[in-house]
């Protein structure tokens, strides 16, 4: 008998399991289309030119070395990414923003979880459905008295935005307090965002019920629009901000938390509570990947040159949508795909730091084909495709070489189980 036999059995994460299974499978014509990691035509990992730059710099500077940084995190990363996310906004704005460095997107979701927990344990935590399968992971370890709810959000019918649906749930059954999680831009994992007008309607809705938004962040720039336009309007809310995917950093766990209140007093208080529950988890939040977006983000030539980068990355997966739709459709693969392939706003056809065309409805690193968990299986074990249960796939992980095959592949299973 042990003392641990009391622990549930916890079964595997899907996506990791996935990525091992990739790696063991030896079939030449394997294609992964799994994690939201970047790859190149060759489906290798990518170093940004621009951060492979700001390594040499780090490298060559010979005062460096491994000491903490401060509680706070790296100062130059927290003023770039505060910048980033709200703009150059007047310093007595600024004021009002309490800014942490965290362990990556996961880190600042956690911290802000547990932030709003300890201000006042909200009845409600809202989720997209379907969302990123961390919000309720993190949710349920910080609080499991806080019941999630979901709110609609892409209609598997019509694989469009359910936006009526959203509005209508939130408006009914979300109470004073609660808290609602939104993706600010490249909605994970569907690729469908909010137009303006919609996000103006949203910032209605949380003024009018009293709802806190949790901004979930890894794109930046014009995607940072909803979370200012918030700002703007004096909202209290928090943003959970992540540097993986725009720097091609996953493993160096590179994040910010930030919390918007409405005074400076309020601002110094947030800020003294979570460098407690910082101190008392991590102490300091890792430093290498820190000064390398720092090194990046104060220098100018760098920073133009990651812009660079950003639209080398964006522009290759903006490709691999038209040519994976061209050759669907060419096929003549039964269902619409028109999802892929639609009108957008004039606001999201003009952000530049994400993957988008002004053809393309769904944006982002990723898109819900609206494939069953069977069919799933079927692309694997027959295949040699990998992704997601929920359909979702990776649209970094295609590539000229590979796309034909796995647009005929999408096809041979669709006309299997019709």
């Amino acid at each position: 008998m042990s003392l641990f036999d009391v622990l549930p059995f916890t079964p595997p994460d899907s996506a990791f399991s996935l990525i091992a299974a990739f790696a063991a499978d030896e079939s030449p014509q394997k294609v992964n289309l799994c994690p939201g990691f970047y790859r190149d035509e060759q489906a290798r990992p990518w170093v940004l030119p621009s951060v492979q730059k700001a390594k040499e710099i780090l490298n060559a500077d010979i005062t460096q070395n491994h000491e903490h940084l401060p509680l706070t995190g790296h100062p130059q990363l927290i003023s770039g990414a505060r910048k980033l996310v709200f703009g150059s906004s007047h310093e007595e704005d600024l004021a009002r923003i309490a800014t942490i460095q965290t362990v990556s997107g996961t880190g600042s979701n956690h911290m802000g979880a547990r932030l709003l927990c300890d201000v006042g344990a909200p009845k409600h935590v809202w989720i997209s459905d379907p969302s990123w399968v961390n919000h309720t992971e993190v949710w349920e370890i910080v609080n499991l008295t806080v019941e999630q709810r979901f709110y609609p959000y892409f209609a598997e019918a019509t694989l469009s935005l359910d936006f009526e649906g959203m509005l209508q749930t939130l408006k009914t059954e979300a109470i004073e307090g609660d808290v609602i999680i939104l993706h600010a831009c490249a909605h994970n994992p569907t690729g469908q965002d909010l137009s303006k007008e919609q996000w103006k309607i949203v910032a209605d809705l949380c003024e009018e019920k009293s709802l806190i938004a949790l901004f979930d962040i890894a794109y930046l720039e014009q995607d940072a629009w909803p979370i200012r336009h918030f700002f703007d309007r004096g909202l209290e809310f928090v943003v959970a901000q992540s540097f993986s995917k725009n720097f091609g950093l996953y493993g160096e766990r590179v994040g910010a938390l930030h919390v918007v209140t409405r005074s400076k007093e309020a601002s110094s208080k947030v800020l003294g509570h979570v460098l407690r529950l910082q101190r008392a988890e991590i102490t300091t939040p890792p430093s290498y990947g820190a000064k390398i977006v720092a090194i990046i983000l104060s220098d100018k030539e760098l920073f133009r040159q990651w812009e660079d980068d950003l639209q080398h990355m964006s522009n290759r997966m903006k490709s691999m949508r038209q040519r994976l739709y061209e050759e669907l459709k060419w096929g003549q693969t039964l269902g619409e795909w028109e999802h892929i392939v639609s009108e957008v706003s004039e606001w999201q056809a003009t952000c530049s730091i994400r993957c988008l065309d002004r053809n393309l409805l769904q944006i982002g690193m990723f898109s819900i084909t609206g494939f069953s968990k069977a069919q799933v299986v079927e692309l694997k074990e027959k295949y040699h495709i990998y992704l997601l249960p929920t359909g979702r796939i990776s649209i970094a992980g295609l590539t000229e070489t590979n796309v034909q095959y796995v647009a005929s592949a999408f096809d041979e299973v669709i006309r299997s189980n019709s």
